[in-house]
């Protein structure tokens, strides 16, 4: 018996119950179309929601931050890894998100691994929304406080668990995906930051999705709601509409000090390297000085919901442009991703323990690079494979 058997059958079983995951190779650049196996794709499963990751005036940033600085930053921000350009984005992030300040951070995930355990520690609550990403799920482990989920999206039962901790002495902290991302859904932030301005909680928001994507040219949902200033803690991700890598908190001067002396992935892990940075100020500066990728994004999101919805297949309550087509058998749903593959389009099954079991998905992400004509040859194939496999 050899020592990883147990992992065989684990892999064994994964595949029977339609829950493994074929992973596919690129072979191109992350755009409108994709070359897998030499295969011509239409991509409709990507992050990539403005374009960025291919963009020409990004690549060319990125070439001349090489140039300038090399391919590594060589160190820890805090002992030889800071350069001029980690410093220039942080400031640009600040302006763009209208924040006192800024860390960056090598990504999203880390991001909220590095801020959870700094905010509270044994003896403090977290209230998270049950359907947290693993991120902030994984940052609520780390901090050994006592975490207590509240139902999604509701703040009665949020207020209510609040309320049973009234007279709680620990810091209270209110953790929220700013757009969940499996479902396309918002928090309702306002009436969460009534809620914690009433029992004394800190605010913090994962606005993943939402960055490059909700409020004026991208800014976020903080923005979208007018609420810049009122959360305590926003986190965004930089891999996503900002097409790079990297990820960072932006809120007051002092929490980013504090922060900057202790967060553990800022202290024992090598910067951002010098191409990633100055593609992502050129980033910043195209989302804040064009608000058509942005249109263009939200008119593409409108269009392929509408036509979903009319053949028939349901689309969940997504407010944003990741568009879930809800099939709910996992094994059905993994036949409807490898003919979709079959038919040259590239849109991956989502199954447990992604999100529940019963509720498999072909998550839908479409881009402000995509055309007309390339929805249109999308919609087509899903129409097709729908009918044949009875799920419309």
């Amino acid at each position: 018996m050899e020592k990883f058997d147990f992992l065989r059958n684990e892999i064994d079983d994964l595949k029977e119950k339609g829950l493994y995951n074929t992973i596919r190779v690129l072979g191109s650049p992350q755009d409108a179309w994709v070359t897998i196996g030499g295969r011509r794709m239409l991509n409709l499963c990507s992050n990539n929601y403005l374009g960025f990751a291919n963009s020409d005036g990004m690549k060319r940033s990125a070439i001349e931050g090489i140039e300038k600085f090399g391919v590594g930053a060589g160190a820890v921000r805090t002992i030889a890894g800071t350069l001029l350009v980690h410093e220039e984005l942080e400031r640009k992030l600040a302006e763009f998100k209208n924040a006192e300040a800024v860390i960056l951070l090598q990504s999203g995930i880390l991001a909220n691994i590095a801020t959870i355990p700094l905010i509270v520690d044994e003896g403090d609550i977290v209230l998270s929304d049950e359907l947290n990403h693993a991120s902030i799920i994984d940052g609520c482990k780390l901090s050994r406080a006592q975490v207590v989920r509240y139902k999604h999206l509701d703040v009665s039962d949020l207020t209510a668990k609040l309320e049973d901790y009234s007279n709680f002495d620990g810091r209270k902290l209110i953790v929220t995906d700013g757009v969940f991302s499996m479902d396309g859904d918002i928090a309702p932030l306002p009436d969460i930051v009534e809620v914690a301005e009433k029992y004394a909680a800190i605010t913090m928001v994962d606005d993943a999705h939402g960055e490059g994507v909700l409020g004026e040219n991208g800014r976020g949902i903080l923005n979208y709601f007018k609420l810049e200033g009122k959360v305590d803690i926003d986190v965004g991700t930089l891999s996503k509409a900002f097409g790079v890598v990297g990820g960072y908190v932006a809120g007051s001067s002092v929490l980013i000090d504090y922060m900057k002396q202790r967060a553990r992935p800022f202290l024992f892990s090598t910067s951002l390297s010098p191409a990633d940075v100055c593609a992502l100020i050129k980033a910043v500066d195209l989302l804040m000085n064009d608000p058509e990728p942005v249109r263009k994004l939200w008119e593409n999101s409108a269009y392929i919901k509408e036509r979903f919805s009319s053949l028939g297949f349901n689309t969940g309550h997504s407010k944003t442009p990741i568009t879930p087509v809800i099939i709910g058998d996992e094994k059905t749903t993994k036949r409807f991703s490898e003919r979709l593959f079959e038919e040259g389009v590239f849109a991956q099954g989502i199954v447990f323990p992604t999100v529940p079991k019963g509720s498999a998905r072909i998550r839908v992400m479409v881009s402000a690079v995509h055309t007309k004509k390339d929805l249109d040859y999308g919609i087509e194939k899903f129409e097709q494979i729908g009918s044949e496999l009875g799920v419309i």
